[in-house]
């Protein structure tokens, strides 16, 4: 057994807060590091009082200054704020493992930094593959990093591929992955209901406790886009061999189907803790509080595929992974400006996909050949976004 020591990037987060219940119960196995949260100082000072590691840090300077007077009877624990204090602790030799679950883009450069520094790196932060893929997948490939996905689909698909071939599907004899979605609180909704939507219902997913962006992104099938980006990356595969099945139960989180016709699956409860201690414990299993599958009790599984006329964002992401170059970084960067103005309360639901193909068809593609031109057309994608809102809603 190998005692690790981590630095959770996102701790106040879903799967900040589930990793550190993973945490809680083993002691003996994990220690933190590093905290780090946004804005959410009191929050963060209590977890740091509990978890006592050696740096917190927040990424807005102001939460910063409010989180070292909350700790200030805690003076071993060094406060740290900014961009540069996440990229600090997400390469410090101190730790040799890095949950990387800060939500959108603003999670790219700490997470890069970890897999730079040759660690083993939980990836929770879909958009950093979306972004920035080859470059990603290469500077793990010349670091050493050890990259293993937490995102419930993912860590599904990764259980269920011999380890040695996660970067050879072909290699494996797969033939397709089977990625699940839920399916969202819409599922059954008409287009035209579409368009009356609140925040508040967008939030209430059926099956998973998540934050609002992603919450959103699920109702809107994006959260399914990005993750096909991802398993594209992840896998080594593209997207004509990634098949979307709605899957409104939640149970079964993915699947790969082999060149022989079996067909292998990963089940379990909604939570994540199952993919966060199976990262943390790889290749080991250790007990997640999850509480035991009951087959009986859900009776059936339902399959479907999606609808990509009322929730066309799946099909943006497919077409954005086919352009290349830095289309994936626009595409989102519009749905992160879409979402925000929507849960503000300044875009109808419905308009959401509206925006982003609009923005995409207003952002040149450059080919991504360096992480100051993605984060260029980043800022392009967003500023272009913001137009099209305005131009949307006057």
């Amino acid at each position: 057994m190998v005692a690790r020591r981590l630095t959770i990037l996102g701790a106040t987060g879903s799967i900040g807060l589930n990793t550190l219940d993973v945490i809680r119960r083993h002691p003996d196995r994990f220690s933190v590091y590093a905290l780090t949260a946004s804005t959410r100082a009191e929050e963060l000072a209590t977890l740091c009082r509990e978890f006592l590691p050696e740096v917190a840090v927040m990424a807005d300077p102001a939460a910063a200054d409010r989180l070292a007077g909350l700790l200030s009877d805690l003076p071993d624990i060094r406060v740290l704020s900014g961009p540069e204090g996440l990229c600090d602790v997400a390469s410090a030799p101190d730790a040799d493992t890095v949950m990387a679950s800060i939500v959108g883009a603003a999670g790219l450069s700490p997470t890069l930094s970890a897999v730079r520094s040759g660690k083993r790196v939980l990836l929770a932060n879909k958009e950093a593959l979306v972004m920035s893929g080859k470059l990603f997948m290469d500077a793990v490939a010349a670091s050493g990093a050890e990259l293993l996905p937490i995102d419930s689909e993912h860590n599904a698909i990764f259980q269920c591929m011999p380890a040695d071939k996660v970067r050879d599907p072909k290699g494996a004899g797969i033939t397709r992955i089977l990625l699940t979605a839920s399916g969202g609180p819409f599922r059954e909704f008409s287009a035209e209901s579409l368009r009356s939507v609140s925040p508040e219902q967008a939030c209430a997913h059926p099956n998973w406790s998540m934050g609002q962006k992603i919450s959103v992104d699920s109702a809107t099938l994006m959260n399914k886009g990005l993750e096909l980006i991802e398993a594209c990356w992840l896998f080594n595969t593209t997207p004509e061999r990634v098949e979307v099945h709605v899957h409104p139960e939640s149970i079964i989180h993915s699947m790969v189907e082999y060149a022989d016709g079996s067909v292998l699956a990963q089940l379990g409860s909604p939570d994540m803790r199952t993919p966060i201690a199976n990262g943390l414990a790889w290749p080991e299993r250790i007990e997640a509080g999850v509480a035991p599958l009951d087959l009986f009790a859900i009776g059936r599984f339902h399959f479907e595929p999606p609808d990509l006329v009322r929730f066309p964002c799946l099909r943006l992401a497919a077409e954005a992974f086919e352009t290349g170059g830095t289309a994936p970084a626009a595409l989102n960067a519009a749905n992160e400006v879409a979402v925000a103005a929507f849960l503000a309360g300044n875009l109808c639901f419905a308009d959401i996909p509206v925006i982003i193909e609009r923005t995409l068809a207003a952002t040149s593609v450059a080919p991504a050949d360096s992480f100051d031109t993605i984060f260029a057309k980043d800022s392009e994608a967003r500023k272009r976004a913001r137009e099209q809102i305005g131009l949307l809603t006057v």
